[in-house]
């Protein structure tokens, strides 16, 4: 039985530096290929390094942000970035770096958002004997349509789909995260908000949400408004709301990075 292997066409050799591909006629098939992607990318099996795209330079900023790239929601001075539902000054209370709910309804981001990456951090009041969804209650609507739960959730019993972390009466958050009433909480949230399809449907969007560090909604579908939304059906952009449920919740620290 006879060795080796048949020579590749002599035009080869001129897609090659030299005589690179001289030597490589003893050797198997599956070598050239190899020996292709290690000289180069005339072949096309690879991209040129130099085609590549760098990607952008983020400065992430102090350990909770805002990195550089950064839209800042609050902080901690003025509500410039905010407004009440008809369109006139936000008038929760700022004091001492916090933005305090103060029963004058919710209020909404002056600007739209889509798909996003955000920061917020809050703190539940004591709770003096209340119990349940009386219990440092409020919540932040993506775009002023998707509920993800602000709540006292520690040693608080109430139902799965309305804890701190749930997309409200959608998703229990996977587990409770929750510091104790009086201790700042973070919220981490990634979103792409569902969009009207070409036939009427509705295509779902996403959310993931990280508590304390902590995942506790892992890329769950979104498709319909929730409970208590300012408003109906799916957008490419709407503002961003917190809500009024009569609790003095505070927060600190919000920001927004838009992902499109």
């Amino acid at each position: 039985m006879g060795g080796g292997f048949a020579p590749l066409p002599n035009d080869v050799d001129s897609a090659y530096p030299g005589n690179a591909m001289k030597w490589t006629r003893k050797f198997s098939p599956c070598a050239y290929i190899c020996l292709g992607l290690l000289i180069g990318d005339s072949d096309g099996l690879r991209p040129s390094a130099a085609q590549e795209p760098e990607p952008p330079v983020v400065d992430p900023g102090p350990p909770g942000g805002p990195p550089s790239d950064a839209i800042v929601l609050f902080d901690g001075k003025d509500l410039s970035a905010w407004q009440d539902a008809r369109g006139g000054p936000a008038r929760w209370e700022v004091r001492d770096g916090m933005l305090i709910v103060n029963g004058t309804g919710n209020i909404f981001t002056k600007q739209e958002f889509g798909a996003c990456q955000l920061h917020l951090e809050w703190c539940a009041p004591p709770p003096e004997g209340r119990t349940g969804q009386a219990r440092g209650n409020s919540g932040v609507y993506l775009q002023g349509r998707y509920e993800i739960q602000i709540l006292d959730s520690y040693q608080n019993q109430t139902y799965p789909k309305g804890q701190a972390g749930a997309l409200y009466g959608n998703f229990p958050p996977l587990v409770n995260a929750c510091r104790k009433p009086g201790e700042w909480q973070t919220y981490d949230i990634i979103f792409q908000p569902p969009l009207p399809g070409p036939n009427g449907e509705i295509i779902p969007g996403l959310i993931t949400v990280i508590h304390n560090g902590v995942l506790v909604q892992n890329h769950v579908p979104v498709k319909n408004a929730t409970t208590a939304a300012a408003f109906r059906g799916p957008v490419a952009k709407g503002p961003l709301m917190l809500q009024d449920h009569g609790c003095p919740v505070r927060f600190r620290n919000i920001w927004i990075r838009p992902l499109d």
